[in-house]
């Protein structure tokens, strides 16, 4: 990140600020970056403007430098094309850094060149934009060396506070290789796991259209034995502690987990401990789950049957009817 080197918009009136544009160049080339500025663009060229603007948005870095006239204006807005250039970058939201002329260097300029070195046809306009300008921070110039000065510790501020793209060698890419690969790692397992996650909303979809083959109101309330309490040890904080519940109401709360499958491999969580050892074998017992070999490795899988799909869509289709799943009639059992 420290090889990266900054692209400067340099701003200012020309004829009267040369010697100060040239310290800002100078300044920005010797910290090791590009200056950019429409010298060798004419003012009052609409596609001028334009190529300014690209200008700007390619730029990485925006520097005003203000002196004591307002310059030429845009014949349509009646405004400086250095204040337009200004107002852009703040649109653009670019990191933007000012210098602003003082007092005093505006008499030394007034004494060696008389009136004509201060704003005669717009002064009004120029203080509104020095009120602007001087809202937001910026620094106060007597001399080059002010400039100079400036440069250096602006940029090097903006290269730790603001995320800044910046410009890097080619050579310097090569360093990203291992990151790529990384990347390219990293969304293969993504689309592998998007596509997994579709195969999974497909087949919850084909069991919502096929759940009356497996349940109803009458199926699950003759099933009395799924609407009894069973014991739960649960394992937290290195505690366990035994609760009750309703096996339906287990199937609900962790179906998430019980729709990808539960395996017992190494380095099990507590909640999968949980499920695979003490839930998942009361499904079994109403075929609401089946244990299965994973293919390639020394574990195995609870995964849910086509009925305990069924059963799941079942709860989804009840809550669509906007009722509760369970109700102190049929499930007497306190919150989870």
């Amino acid at each position: 990140m420290n090889r990266r080197k900054l692209q400067v918009f340099v701003s200012s009136t020309y004829l009267d600020l040369q010697q100060e544009r040239q310290a800002a160049v100078e300044a920005i080339l010797k910290a090791g970056h590009f200056p950019a500025g429409m010298e060798l663009f004419a003012a009052g060229n609409e596609s001028q403007l334009e190529t300014i603007r690209r200008w700007i948005d390619e730029s990485d870095v925006f520097m005003l430098i203000l002196g004591s006239r307002y310059g030429s204006l845009e014949p349509k807005t009646a405004i400086s094309y250095v204040e337009l250039e200004y107002d852009y970058a703040l649109s653009r939201e670019k990191p933007i850094f000012a210098v602003v002329i003082s007092e005093e260097a505006i008499d030394r300029k007034v004494r060696a060149r008389g009136r004509e070195a201060i704003e005669q046809e717009h002064p009004q306009a120029l203080n509104l934009f020095r009120r602007k300008v001087l809202s937001r921070m910026c620094s106060f110039f007597s001399d080059a060396k002010d400039i100079k000065l400036a440069v250096h510790e602006t940029i090097a501020d903006f290269l730790v506070r603001h995320t800044i793209c910046g410009w890097v060698r080619g050579e310097d890419l090569a360093n990203i290789n291992s990151l790529l690969d990384e990347l390219a790692r990293v969304n293969k397992r993504n689309e592998e796991l998007l596509a997994e996650s579709k195969r999974l909303h497909v087949q919850l979809e084909r069991a919502s259209r096929s759940d009356k083959k497996y349940w109803s109101d009458q199926e699950l309330e003759s099933t009395a034995g799924m609407l009894q309490p069973v014991v739960l040890e649960v394992q937290s904080d290195n505690e366990e502690r035994v609760e009750t519940r309703s096996l339906l109401e287990v199937v609900d709360v962790y179906r998430d987990m019980l729709v990808t499958g539960v395996s017992n491999h190494v380095g099990m969580s507590d909640w999968e401990k949980l499920l695979f050892f003490n839930v998942c074998p009361k499904l079994a017992v109403y075929e609401l789950a089946s244990l299965e070999k994973v293919a390639g490795a020394a574990w195995q899988r609870y995964a849910l049957t086509a009925k305990g799909r069924a059963l799941i869509a079942y709860f989804d289709r009840e809550r669509r009817k906007e009722q509760p799943l369970f109700t102190p009639e049929t499930l007497p059992l306190g919150d989870l």
